[in-house]
């Protein structure tokens, strides 16, 4: 089984070429204004048709939105998917999913075992989760830290868990992730960059290349290919 690659605050037409060029399998945009990595909606919007265009599943990143700015972001960006990263209810997340058809990804900052109890009200909601490292005291950022958490935690989730790793993962520590935890994708940001919001190709070139020579080596869950 081949894992999923996500390739997460994707802010130029350079970075979505590289990405599809490599046969990635998703593109996220990010609309967090404390982020780095964060995208002005137009500019977003052109990305992801180029994305979409090259065979990319595009991924509309927020925290805690409301409802007006999810809309004007699914209205001119017209993402595959929707990824929440802020405290989003399960009550929350089932109307968010309701109100515009698209599929959620729902994330959790992981630390801890216990903190693995909070997915089971997302349970047939969430349509994927994405396990992240929880953001260091102080951070105004839910995610992109370039932390990790202890991929163990992972190793006994059940299998019908649709899942990607996420969290201070580079070339050289993907294929142990994948290995220790079987998670059947994994999502990366910080990991392929030269400097906050800065996507290297090279670094993307390693990373992917990583990815893949582990797949020939790691059993993976059931997870499923995006495209």
């Amino acid at each position: 089984m081949t894992a999923t690659i996500k390739i997460c605050g994707l802010s130029t037409p350079e970075a979505i070429d590289r990405a599809a060029d490599l046969n990635a399998d998703m593109a996220g945009f990010i609309f967090f204004e404390k982020s780095p990595r964060h995208v002005a909606i137009a500019t977003a919007a052109a990305l992801a048709e180029r994305a979409r265009g090259r065979g990319l599943q595009t991924v509309a990143v927020t925290v805690g939105m409301d409802d007006a700015g999810l809309d004007q972001i699914v209205a001119s960006v017209k993402p595959d998917w929707l990824q929440l990263h802020g405290d989003e209810s399960p009550e929350r997340t089932a109307d968010i999913k309701a109100r515009f058809g698209l599929p959620v990804m729902k994330a959790f900052a992981i630390r801890e075992a216990a903190d693995l109890d909070r997915i089971a009200p997302y349970t047939g909601i969430a349509d994927r989760l994405l396990f992240d490292a929880k953001a260091p005291k102080g951070s105004d950022l839910p995610g992109g830290n370039g932390l990790s958490f202890d991929w163990r935690l992972l190793a006994k989730l059940d299998d019908s868990i649709n899942y990607m790793l996420s969290g201070g993962l580079t070339k050289d520590n993907v294929g142990e992730a994948l290995g220790i935890s079987g998670a059947p994708g994994v999502d990366v940001s910080s990991g392929v960059e030269s400097a906050p919001g800065v996507k290297d190709p090279g670094m993307m070139d390693a990373f992917v290349r990583a990815v893949r020579e582990a797949d020939f080596t790691t059993p993976k869950r059931d997870g499923f290919r995006s495209k």
